[in-house]
Parts: C-alpha cells; structure tokens; sequence
C-alpha cells in the first residue's frame, strides 16, 4: 500500500501557505481550457520570438499539415 501521509501533509501545507497570502483556490480546483490557452500563449509567442525559435514551430506546423493531408 501506497503511504499517502506525506503528500497529504504536503497539500494541506501548500492550501494554508494559499490562505495566509490572501489567495483563493476555487473550489473545483481546475481552470477552463481556454483560460490556460489565454495564460501560456503570450509567454509562448514571446520565447519563440527572443529564442528564434519561430521558423521551428513554422517548420513544425508545415511538417504535421503535410502528414494530415496525405
């Protein structure tokens, strides 16, 4: 059997830490699909332009558009 003690010590930790600094989880406890789009695809945009790394994802996306049209 698994012990589960210390994740769950862990946990309530993490919520109390939440609580003291003002924060809110809400209680589902999940975000919506298109929130975390919203939230990662700035950051994303942004490391792509700084890194170069934009002709790769270009590359990328021509090479999986080719596959799906065969």
């Amino acid at each position: 059997m698994a012990d589960t003690t210390g994740r769950t010590a862990l946990r309530a930790r993490g919520h109390r830490a939440t609580n003291a600094l003002g924060g809110s989880r809400p209680t589902g406890g999940t975000r919506h699909p298109l929130i975390a789009v919203a939230m990662v695809l700035p950051l994303a945009f942004l490391l792509a332009v700084v890194f170069g790394g934009w002709e790769a994802v270009v590359t990328q996306a021509s090479s999986v558009v080719g596959m799906l049209g065969r």
